[in-house]
């Protein structure tokens, strides 16, 4: 079977090809030597970002790309099968993460698994790792979970040979053998005062160990960080004490950890003597992901905390390359060094090791000192480009990778799945256009929003939630519809703990009450296009039509300073002829309660509606209200094409139609005019439109026709569109 071959790293040169190889002494994308750039005293480099900017995707392609050239260890800091979503915990020293910290053991058993192959036995380590892992009596699925674990080890370090289920059976019995063959001398005398129902386990656990293995050196070596208590007449065995003091938690587990790190840390070393250092060969490297978990968090913990120990006791150079979800708050890392990815690329003209000492250097004796943090950022547009040139460029768009890097913003995850699915879309010889995008399958026929959902947002009712609930314009609203719909689940304020799940998943800050209940661009964007896409019929309490119009009377309802969110709602529904009707009704008013200004911002605003699902074919052109029956015809009726329709409105009130179905249409983001023909041609009629109107209103017209002149220019430039105010205010 051949070794996988690494995937594509867009916009990660930096990190790859350049810092990695100065850690490895290896080059990533060929099998040839770098010359390491940091002595015995090495970063660790832990990559940030939100979730789907590629973390895990790095440390894929670093496996593959170092599989068997030097000793590789790539963990996910979870158990597997289990999700990492939750509260980030301190990635650093600091606050104790509340979740059982025996996960690190775990951590560094799969660490033990995959170097003890090229590494050799672990003759402290191993009997450390079992003398703590073990289990109370009579708790048979916390003992089957630990001798699955036991399993691995013992095959990874050439103690026992099999298949993993048939060594955790053979195991599990001997163990439990050796527990009732011990049972009668435990109950002949009195068991230990601090016995907690663990010590009988582990004693036969060692017991076990050892009739594979000798475990002399390893209880000398523990013995000798044991102080014996004064007064004691017998030393205890130090590998049981090592299990005892980690059962009983809180400062004795923290103090047995300590002691595994530092085990872990000497027989790394012990393994480079001198005939590894005569062959240059390549120490080890750690790729840990999730390191925002508790059992990640204690593994970097310890492994800084070793590293800020001076004089350092033993040579150290282990390459470890971590990553987090979300940023690493300054007080929690007072003295990391932070560099963007393009700060790791060497400096023209200088030497590497002159450019290795500029990217880190130790530079204070906390443990965060030794921490580099490299915060991931989103692809260029290059980028995107070259993932689409696996597809047919004559059935693609000109400009299809602008107008995806902008839907994305960059987004690695994102930009990755869409591509695929244009690629697909190409191979199947079908023609892309900008405005196509969100609406393509998958290579398995799924749709592409839905893919990204499910990856984006991995709790299905959190997700559920959001498709509704995005539609709503702030947080107040959409606690408002969350009630109106009974959405149900644990929670007593269903909108809140949606938008902390978002929190949680570093997608945004706090939450407000009038801030967007989803502040991501990106993601509001997937939702309503999967909100529009699953919509039930317009009878349905949960349709499209039946939610905007729920939200249309919340805002009316709420204050007469939310008319434009009203406005909004109606559009979303398609109901151009009641927006145009308002505005022309304020506009054409002999006395206008409302300023210019407001008009302006109500046009604005309810211009950025999203637009309702699509009808049949055959359905009017958006001039009869008609709801499940709309088509996109906004292009058309802004440049007049169906003024027939729209007789019964006055001069004006037509000039207003024209001009909300064309700002309508430049809010969409494919709407750029700098690749899409219509989008230019309405920029122009913008400015034409709103000069018609400034010469047909006695007190508006100075304002109105400033925004003539600035509108077209700033919607070119997919800008926010200015507001003048009126001369008279």
């Amino acid at each position: 079977m051949g070794k996988p071959q690494a995937p594509l790293l867009y916009g990660r040169d930096p990190l790859v090809g350049s810092l990695i190889p100065s850690l490895t002494g290896l080059a990533y994308d060929e099998r040839a030597r770098r010359k390491r750039e940091f002595g015995d005293d090495v970063p660790v480099v832990l990559l940030t970002g939100q979730h789907g900017l590629g973390r895990s995707a790095v440390l894929d392609g670093l496996a593959r790309k170092y599989h068997k050239r030097l000793p590789l260890a790539h963990v996910r800091a979870v158990p597997p099968g289990t999700s990492a979503a939750g509260p980030v915990v301190p990635a650093l020293p600091g606050s104790v993460p509340a979740a059982p910290a025996a996960d690190f053991v775990q951590v560094l058993e799969r660490i033990v698994c995959a170097l003890a192959p090229e590494l050799g036995l672990f003759p402290v380590l191993l009997p450390g790792l079992f003398a703590v892992s073990g289990w109370f009596l009579g708790d048979v699925d916390v003992r089957d979970a630990v001798c699955a674990r036991h399993a691995r080890l013992l095959t990874a370090c050439g103690l026992m040979a099999g298949g993993e289920r048939d060594v955790a059976r053979q195991w599990s019995e001997r163990v439990e053998a050796s527990i009732a063959e011990a049972a009668g001398a435990a109950a002949a005398g009195a068991a230990p005062e601090d016995d907690d129902g663990s010590q009988p386990v582990t004693a036969a656990i060692l017991r076990e160990l050892q009739s594979l293995r000798g475990l002399t050196p390893a209880r000398n070596w523990y013995g000798q960080r044991h102080t014996t208590p004064d007064g004691a007449t017998t030393k205890p065995d130090a590998l049981l004490e090592l299990g005892r003091r980690f059962h009983r938690g809180g400062d004795y587990q923290h103090a047995v950890e300590n002691i595994l790190m530092a085990a872990f840390l000497e027989e790394v070393a012990a393994a480079y003597g001198l005939l590894r250092h005569l062959n240059r060969e390549p120490w080890p490297l750690i790729l840990l992901d999730e390191a925002h978990t508790p059992a990640g968090h204690r593994f970097l913990n310890l492994l800084l905390e070793h590293r800020a120990t001076a004089p350092r006791p033993h040579r150290d150079r282990i390459a470890v390359v971590a990553t987090r979800l979300g940023d690493v708050p300054q007080e929690e890392a007072p003295q990391a060094v932070r560099r963007e990815l393009a700060d790791l690329l060497p400096a023209a003209g200088g030497t590497r090791r002159k450019n290795a000492a500029a990217i880190w250097q130790r530079t204070g004796h906390d443990p965060s000192a030794g921490l580099l943090v490299v915060p991931l950022t989103p692809l260029g547009r290059d980028d995107v480009l070259s993932m689409l040139d696996r597809a047919s460029s004559r059935l693609l768009h000109p400009h299809l990778a602008s107008a995806l890097h902008s839907l994305t913003g960059g987004h690695p995850a994102a930009s990755t799945v869409l591509c695929e699915a244009v690629v697909h879309a190409a191979r199947q010889n079908r023609m892309v256009a900008p405005r196509d995008l969100l609406d393509l399958p998958t290579a398995q026929g799924r749709p592409v929003t839905q893919v990204l959902l499910e990856d984006l947002l991995p709790d299905r009712r959190q997700r559920d939630r959001l498709v509704v609930l995005c539609l709503a314009r702030d947080n107040a609203a959409a606690e408002a519809l969350a009630e109106n719909l009974r959405l149900d689940g644990p929670e007593q304020l269903p909108a809140n703990a949606a938008a902390q799940y978002l929190v949680e998943r570093h997608w945004q800050q706090l939450i407000f009450t009038d801030a967007p209940l989803v502040e991501s661009r990106l993601l509001q964007a997937l939702l309503v296009h999967e909100a529009r896409r699953t919509s039930p019929p317009p009878d349905d309490p949960y349709s499209w039509h039946q939610i905007h119009r729920y939200l249309h009377l919340h805002h009316v309802q709420r204050a007469d300073t939310e008319e434009a969110d009203a406005l909004r709602h109606s559009l979303a529904t398609g109901n151009a002829a009641q927006v145009v009707e308002m505005l022309a009704d304020e506009f054409g008013a002999e006395e206008a309660e409302q300023s210019v200004e407001h008009w302006l911002l109500c046009l604005r605003h309810c211009a950025t509606a999203p637009t309702p699902p699509a009808g049949g074919a055959g359905s009017a052109p958006n001039s009869e209200y008609s709801e499940g029956n709309w088509v996109d015809h906004r292009v058309e009726i802004a440049l007049g094409e169906h003024a027939a329709r729209y007789t019964h409105l006055d001069e004006a009130g037509r000039c207003i139609n024209r001009l909300l179905h064309a700002l309508w249409y430049l809010s969409e983001p494919y709407a750029d005019a700098a690749i899409d023909p219509d989008a230019e041609t309405l920029c122009q009629a913008v400015g034409d439109e709103l000069g018609f109107l400034s010469r047909r209103h006695r007190t508006w017209y100075a304002a109105l026709g400033r925004a003539a002149r600035d509108w077209p220019v700033a919607a070119r430039k997919r800008q926010v569109l200015p507001v003048p105010a009126s001369e008279g205010s």
